[in-house]
């Protein structure tokens, strides 16, 4: 796959139209080696209009000596006669407009095939054992959707993991209009493909959302009946191979659809809020998820809008649960408004209470070892890391 290198959101998003849905977006020098590190599948490196010439002809020249079958496209708002002859000298592939979204495609088409060429098809080898984490509460209203497109930003670590966030709210899905994103397809689109399913299909149905990859719910209530179960899992199964972790917001009901997802589950974020009735289906729903069998283990209990001053208290209700508290959120006016804005509390507020605990969440569901961000902050190519680590670690200097 492709991975653009742009700190510049709005770059970003105008360049990812001409890229395919599973591109990666990182910020910077720093994020690219990581990401390069951890990946054996992608076949170019763009560098995009907003990472400066200086930072973009030296990761070039790196990746010539140190992953040479991968393409380096210069992406320039008005490239000179001197950018191309430099980036001829350091090796990269091509050097197109910004405005010119045709030729992009065109770029990345040609390191693709040249890769093939090389590597074999591209999508062969490389296959991930991503984690499924299902966001379920039995009563809508408390923040469902909110906390899994915010937990699912923050374990993208600022485009150092691989996220797709799968909208199963089959008939009211709220994940593309809370990113404020219109998808082009949605799940339902490959329905009559089940027997035959593979990635290859379902990338083509994503939508892109700077470090994530969104598959939409549909856009009428009715195309739920025309999905089955068995299908659910599949596109779970399919995206566990691709991703290396698979967020999954659900509608507020033990419907066939979740019961399937549940099924594929490694780790269930169980939502509650202060008042008896939320309380009393969650318990309800723990019972169900007992009888059913289902991630008996890997279970956490989020607590939203535990400041509310309503009579209930955490320790009352991990009393009734029997289930510790895993992250407990406090009120904050400033995640309806990020919400609003378009840029979720996560990205556009990371030092905010809210965030920090999201943060946090996401660090518990990381496999041990793995890349942390609980300090909220951006990973950037000036922390500080193992000298040796990295193709790029002279740019950090």
């Amino acid at each position: 796959m492709p991975v653009l290198v742009e700190p510049d959101t709005n770059w970003a998003s105008a360049l990812t139209v001409a890229l395919p849905a599973g591109t990666q977006v990182v910020s910077n020098a720093g994020q690219l080696d990581t990401w390069l590190t951890e990946q054996s599948n992608e076949y170019v490196a763009l560098l995009g209009p907003s990472t400066d010439l200086d930072t973009a002809l030296a990761i070039g020249e790196s990746l010539r000596a140190t992953h040479p079958a991968v393409g380096v496209v210069i992406v320039r708002t008005d490239p000179t006669s001197d950018v191309f002859q430099s980036a001829m000298q350091v090796g990269a592939t091509a050097v197109t407009r910004a405005d010119d979204l045709d030729g992009i495609t065109a770029a990345v088409d040609r390191s693709r095939q040249t890769w093939e060429a090389i590597r074999g098809p591209v999508g062969h080898g490389g296959v991930r054992d991503g984690k499924v984490i299902t966001v379920f509460s039995p009563k809508g209203g408390v923040g469902k959707t909110t906390v899994a497109v915010n937990l699912a930003i923050a374990l993208s670590n600022r485009g150092t993991s691989k996220v797709c966030l799968v909208d199963l709210d089959l008939a009211f899905g709220d994940v593309a209009i809370t990113l404020q994103v219109i998808p082009d397809h949605t799940i339902v689109e490959a329905v009559e493909a089940e027997e035959h399913l593979d990635f290859s299909l379902l990338e083509t149905l994503m939508t892109r959302h700077e470090h994530l990859s969104i598959l939409a719910a549909p856009t009428h209530p009715e195309a739920k009946a025309r999905i089955s179960p068995s299908f659910v899992r599949r596109v779970l199964q399919i995206l566990r191979e691709q991703f290396d972790y698979i967020v999954v917001d659900t509608t507020p009901a033990f419907d066939d659809h979740v019961l399937a997802a549940f099924e594929e589950t490694d780790e269930c974020i169980l939502i509650a809020t202060l008042d008896v009735p939320t309380v009393k289906n969650v318990k309800v729903a723990v019972e169900t998820l007992d009888n059913l069998g289902v991630v008996q283990s890997q279970r956490h209990l989020l607590l939203n809008r535990a400041d509310d001053e309503v009579g209930l208290t955490c320790q009352v209700v991990e009393g009734l649960l029997k289930m510790k508290v895993a992250t407990a959120l406090p009120t904050a006016l400033a995640v309806a408004t990020a919400t609003n804005n378009g840029r979720p509390i996560v990205l556009s507020q990371p030092d905010h209470p809210v965030s920090k605990a999201l943060i946090g969440l996401a660090d518990q569901l990381r496999p041990a070892g793995a890349a942390r961000t609980s300090s909220g902050t951006r990973p950037d190519a000036h922390a500080e890391e193992p000298a040796k680590r990295g193709v790029f670690s002279r740019l950090r200097k």
